[in-house]
């Protein structure tokens, strides 16, 4: 006899022969759904973290720089104010045109002449006071004159007789100089004494002053970055930025800032940048052919230029170096114009021979087209990711309307939608009753097969005016009578 079958404890699922066993497939179920929800946690992460990286801004190194020393001393060769003017003007012309950052004006003479009448108290760009000789004062102020953009003038330079003449001199015309209906994303400017909430107000050439996040100190020239203007304000807004970030994501060339040296070796030791000049090159008749000479890459490079005397003369006037060849204190001594016709070559035109042929031959580290194109790039690369998910969205878009309302190519094996069997005839009489139920506003579908609007019908019947056939009126009365005859339930052979 068979044993009697197991009785079922109450409670028990199905599939179960004790609830230790129930438990433990609850258990292991439990488990696996929560690796399956911590991985899908764990992906969303990775995924924003992607994002993160790809919308951060790229740390760009700073770009490599050039700088020129140009001795004071060469304005006290010029006989009037007139010619020391231009003197100055061609010298910031040259500096701008091969794309200088730092000019400093440096003393060549300066122990050798102990008279205090041949000096004055000079402010450099690093905001330090200090005294100077008349021609090195004159050279840095006419210098930062014509840096400066138009607009800005009034505000830091007050009537001088060292500027009588500026006006007069070639306009730089450098990129920085921003005319009013220039549309740019960074700016020059300076702080208003206007008082404002939260912010302060910046003079930037607009029609109208910008307003700025940070409160500021009056009388500061700062660089700001335009901000994208919002409908609601009435001012234009804008952000402080370092001024070499223009040079850096633009590759603009931003200005050249100027520096005074009380004497040579105060061109080296008093270097804004923490690394020092690691390229110094020095410019004489006595010097090597430029030709001859292959420059390393650099970052920051210095070249000097000497006055009446040469840099032999400013070595002499220095108390602190103790050497006798200049050519010691330099990386390279160089001579730019070799088989000169003339026995001597003026500073203003060493300066533009020298930047000429050093062009070909300088090979700085971090060159700022490189750094513009980085960003360019990044830039590229956010806008076109974020092109390459709309269009996926967009895919996908598609592909559920195709999953909506069926397959859009039609194969063999494929049924033919319901539109195909009308036109063949083929379509039951459930089809056309379920199609003439749609809503008003969407197509109803008539008896013979052919799509219109029913409000249209009623005005504007449709005719077969194709070639060949004509409109046949008589036919469409006909139609209409044995309509209102159906209505009263007549027919041609009687009352039904």
């Amino acid at each position: 006899m068979p044993p009697p079958p197991a009785r079922k404890k109450p409670g028990l699922p199905d599939g179960f022969k004790s609830f230790a066993e129930y438990n433990a497939a609850r258990k292991e179920k439990n488990h696996l759904k929560q690796e399956y929800f911590l991985a899908k946690i764990e992906k969303q992460k990775q995924k924003k973290e992607r994002k993160q990286k790809k919308k951060a801004p790229k740390v760009c190194a700073e770009p490599s720089t050039l700088s020129i020393a140009v001795p004071g001393s060469i304005l006290d060769n010029a006989p009037s104010l007139e010619l020391r003017t231009y003197l100055a003007g061609q010298i910031a012309r040259a500096a701008c045109v091969f794309k200088v950052d730092e000019i400093i004006v440096y003393d060549d003479v300066g122990i050798r002449d102990n008279t205090t009448a041949k000096t004055e108290v000079c402010l450099s760009d690093s905001g330090e006071t200090r005294p100077t000789r008349k021609c090195c004062a004159q050279l840095a102020r006419i210098l930062q004159f014509l840096e400066c953009p138009q607009y800005l003038r009034k505000d830091f330079f007050p009537f001088h007789r060292d500027l009588d003449y500026a006006g007069l001199l070639n306009p730089l015309d450098a990129p920085h100089h921003m005319r009013q209906d220039d549309d740019c994303r960074f700016r020059e400017g300076v702080i208003h004494a206007q008082p404002a909430h939260n912010g302060s107000w910046a003079e930037v050439g607009l029609r109208q002053r910008v307003k700025l996040d940070i409160p500021l100190k009056p009388g500061i020239r700062v660089t700001v970055e335009m901000l994208p203007n919002c409908p609601e304000a009435k001012h234009p807004r804008g952000r402080v930025v370092s001024p070499k970030l223009p040079q850096i994501e633009t590759g603009i060339y931003w200005g050249y800032s100027v520096r005074i040296a009380n004497s040579l070796n105060a061109v080296f030791t008093e270097c804004p940048f923490k690394e020092g000049y690691d390229v110094s090159i020095g410019t004489s008749e006595r010097g090597e052919p430029v030709e001859t000479a292959s420059l390393p890459s650099h970052q920051h490079v210095l070249v000097v230029f000497g006055g009446l005397e040469g840099l032999e003369g400013a070595v002499e006037s220095d108390d602190v170096l103790n050497v006798d060849d200049p050519k010691v204190l330099f990386d390279y001594y160089l001579n730019t114009c070799p088989d000169q016709g003339s026995r001597t070559i003026r500073t203003e035109e060493a300066i533009l021979i020298s930047l000429a042929e050093l062009r070909t031959k300088l090979k700085p580290k971090v060159p700022v087209r490189a750094l513009s194109k980085e960003i360019e790039t990044d830039q590229n690369e956010v806008t076109s990711e974020g092109l390459e998910s709309a269009h996926q969205s967009s895919e996908e878009g598609d592909q559920s309307e195709t999953n909506v309302s069926g397959s859009r190519e039609i194969g063999d094996d494929a049924p033919a939608p319901v539109e195909t069997e009308i036109e063949n005839g083929s379509a039951s009489s459930e089809t056309k009753s379920k199609l003439g139920k749609r809503s008003r506003k969407g197509t109803s579908f008539c008896e013979d097969g052919e799509s219109s609007d029913p409000k249209k019908e009623k005005l504007n019947p449709v005719l077969d005016v194709s070639e060949g056939s004509t409109a046949d009126y008589s036919n469409i009365k006909l139609k209409k009578k044995k309509k209102k005859k159906i209505k009263e339930g007549k027919t041609d052979n009687g009352i039904k």
